[in-house]
Order: C-alpha cells, then sequence, then structure tokens
C-alpha cells in the first residue's frame, strides 16, 4: 500500500525545481533538543510512539495512525523568514518536519488527510501538540543520495539563488524533506528543500 503524502498542486515546474501549493494540513509536532540527526531520531521515536497507539481515540481506547512521507526537517537559517477491543490503525502521513530554534528543533508528522483535529487520536503524551497548518507556497529542488549537511546547504542555496531569479522571497526556514527509510540505497532515496515563499 502506498505511503499517503501531503496534497499539493504544481504551479511551475522546471528540471530541477518547482513551485507548489500546498493543501492545508494537520500535524503532530515536539520539540527536541540535540545536533541535527539526533534530533531527528529523538523527535520521530517521540512521535512514532503517538501514532503507533500511544494515544487516545475519540472511542476511549487507542488507535494506530498511518505514516504518511516525507519526513521534514527544518534547520535555523540566518536569512530565514477501530475495534473497541483493539487498537486500530491510523496512518502515518509525511514529512516529518523539523525546525531548529536556540539549539532545539520542532519535529512534525503531517497526520493522514482522512483526520480533522475532532477526530483524529489525542496524544497521551504532554510533550507532543496538534496543530493546523494553512495553504502555504512553497518553492522546491530535489535530490536523491545522502542528505548530509554539506550537500543540504549547497542544495538550499542552488533553491535560494533560483528563487531570486524568479523574484521570490522567502518567509520561513528552508527545510528538508526525506521521503525514505533509512535502510533505502542513497541513490535510490528522495530529497527535497523546500522554502515557503511569497513573490516581491
Amino acid at each position: 500500500m502506498a505511503t499517503e503524502e501531503p496534497n499539493y498542486t504544481i504551479l511551475v515546474k522546471t528540471e530541477n525545481f518547482e513551485l507548489r501549493r500546498y493543501d492545508a494540513q494537520i500535524v503532530a509536532q515536539t520539540w527536541v533538543t540535540g545536533d541535527q540527526d539526533a534530533a531527528s531520531r529523538q523527535g520521530f521515536k517521540t512521535l512514532a510512539d503517538y501514532i503507533f497507539g500511544n494515544n487516545k481515540a475519540a472511542s476511549g481506547n487507542s488507535s494506530k495512525i498511518s505514516m504518511t512521507a516525507p519526513v521534514m526537517m527544518q534547520p535555523q537559517v540566518a536569512d530565514a523568514n477501530v475495534k473497541k477491543s483493539e487498537a486500530s490503525k491510523i496512518a502515518m502521513t509525511a514529512p516529518v518536519m523539523v525546525k531548529q530554534e536556540d539549539n532545539k528543533w520542532r519535529v512534525q508528522f503531517i497526520m493522514p488527510s482522512n483526520y480533522t483535529m475532532q477526530t483524529l487520536p489525542k496524544p497521551n503524551n504532554p510533550d507532543i501538540t496538534i496543530a493546523e497548518l494553512p495553504v502555504k507556497n512553497y518553492a522546491v529542488i530535489k535530490f536523491s543520495g545522502l542528505a548530509g549537511i554539506q550537500k543540504v546547504e549547497a542544495k538550499t542555496k542552488e533553491l535560494q539563488i533560483w528563487m531570486q531569479s524568479q523574484k521570490l522571497v522567502g518567509t520561513a526556514v528552508p527545510e528538508l524533506a526525506r521521503y525514505n527509510p533509512p535502510w533505502t540505497l542513497p541513490f535510490m532515496r528522495r530529497n527535497e528543500i523546500m522554502i515557503a515563499y511569497q513573490k516581491k
């Protein structure tokens, strides 16, 4: 069964870049500390615990949530603007999003589109909150391989230069979207840098 991804409309598409309009989304999020890799692992673990059943559904029982893709990480950048007796499954969405702030990172899982704020199971862990994200436009660059710090920085700069040529202004910190599990061979991995924008 295919992993659900967020709904979006492609506004512009070139060989290396896309402009997308993402639909409104619901996310589960938590704050973690540490370097990028450690924070990503801890945030993923905390949120995975929630979607795998450490929650309370409207029925009063726990409910599993299906995983979506991608997992999102958002580093700080200087210029960034069921059955009652059983657990039912909630699909996990992607991306997982991480935003660094004062050496803290906000990690987010996007919830499957079949949920609303009213129907989504409530987390038992007080470190997890649920939020709604509005419709938003993103400039995107795709790349394969490992998403190490140097490669992410290079791709981010490449995207920012293209955005300038298109007269687009970034309105948030760049986000790293990773679509594959860690055991995926590097050449088969799908990664993206995404920057929310507005026109000049």
